[in-house]
């Protein structure tokens, strides 16, 4: 059996038994990280199919959520409480910024977007400072920044594995190992966040502002999306797998706006999503979404809900397959490597 079949069949036999998955609460996340790892092609390195490190891969989908559990305030400011985990990109023309320029230096747009709202003052509510101890309410989030910045990570790791494959101790190539699979498994809750159209508005909890076609501004449909809808339709991985399709490898050749060629696909991948916010508000609208007692989920909003799930999971698979692919040995790591094995031979008796 090819090592895809492995890890379809042990996703297959993981999907028969569970509990029916909570969209993008927990169970909904391990399930982006498991449809990407089914995408991947049967060449791909074969420890990450291996039944611990599948299993690594898709519990660490949950890590990026359980950091917003902690007290700590720098660390909620630096996005592990929030701000990596969505894009609302309404606000970014709202401070002047081209959504076809956007930089791809995290820190480069945060000045931009500072300037940008500072000028356009009126496009933004007023700040409540009681409500913004961790100072992220200024931003309008850093998804597609978080998700670029782990692919570049990813990247690294495959060069300096690649390297201690050829030369290598056996404890050095499973620490690598190691780290390539907690840096795919954690990149995937970023990625499965932002197939949730509602991580990608200001609408992000109820319509906003000008309503004019009479949206709902109810504060609970982002956790019935994120969880109830998914359960109360029994939405389940197994039907998933075979609709995953195979990844493809996005295109890193170079730009003429000289910008990051993962970052513009990152962020064409959110612009994508953004769409589906207003269907997602009309289901809603519809009375399709199963929310209230005894309504039933229709078959649009499930399926709905299924391909955002498949989109995340094929945009994923698509990015580890490109880091994996477009890795080159680590040429420092490899000459001081050399150097190593030439003293070790000199000094031996």
């Amino acid at each position: 059996m090819k090592p895809a079949s492995l890890v379809l069949t042990g996703l297959l036999s993981f999907a028969s038994s569970a509990l029916p998955l909570g969209a993008w609460d927990y169970e909904g996340h391990r399930v982006v990280n498991q449809l990407a790892l089914a995408a991947l092609p049967s060449d791909f390195p074969a420890f990450v199919r291996a039944p611990a490190n599948a299993e690594r891969i898709a519990f660490l989908a949950g890590e990026a959520d359980r950091w917003r559990n902690v007290p700590d305030l720098p660390v909620k400011h630096s996005g592990g409480s929030w701000t990596d985990h969505f894009c609302d990109l309404e606000y970014l023309p709202e401070a002047g910024l081209d959504l076809d320029k956007i930089s791809s230096f995290r820190y480069e747009f945060v000045v931009q977007f500072a300037k940008g709202r500072a000028e356009n003052a009126g496009n933004f509510k007023p700040i409540d400072p009681a409500r913004n101890a961790d100072r992220t309410q200024e931003w309008p989030g850093f998804a597609p920044w978080a998700i670029t910045e782990a692919f570049g990570r990813l990247r690294s790791g495959f060069s300096y594995l690649r390297v201690l494959e050829e030369l290598g101790t056996p404890e050095e190539i499973e620490n690598a190992r190691a780290n390539v699979v907690y840096m795919m498994g954690l990149m995937g809750h970023n990625v499965g966040d932002c197939a949730q159209p509602l991580h990608t508005t200001k609408h992000y909890n109820g319509w906003s502002g000008h309503n004019p076609k009479g949206y709902t501004t109810w504060n609970g449909i982002h956790a019935w999306i994120d969880g109830g809808l998914a359960a109360k339709a029994g939405i389940r991985l197994a039907p998933l797998l075979p609709q995953v399709g195979s990844a493809e490898v996005i295109s890193l050749a170079p730009r003429e706006d000289r910008r990051d060629p993962m970052f513009v696909a990152v962020f064409d991948y959110l612009r994508r999503q953004h769409t589906m916010v207003e269907p997602l508000y009309l289901l809603e609208k519809e009375g399709k979404l199963g929310q209230t007692e005894g309504a039933v989920v229709s078959d649009e909003a499930r399926t709905f809900v299924e391909q955002r799930l498949l989109d995340g999971g094929r945009m994923l698979a698509a990015i580890w397959l490109t880091a994996w692919r477009g890795a080159v040995p680590d040429t420092y790591l490899r000459a001081a490597l050399v150097r190593r094995q030439a003293a070790a031979a000199k000094s031996a008796p």
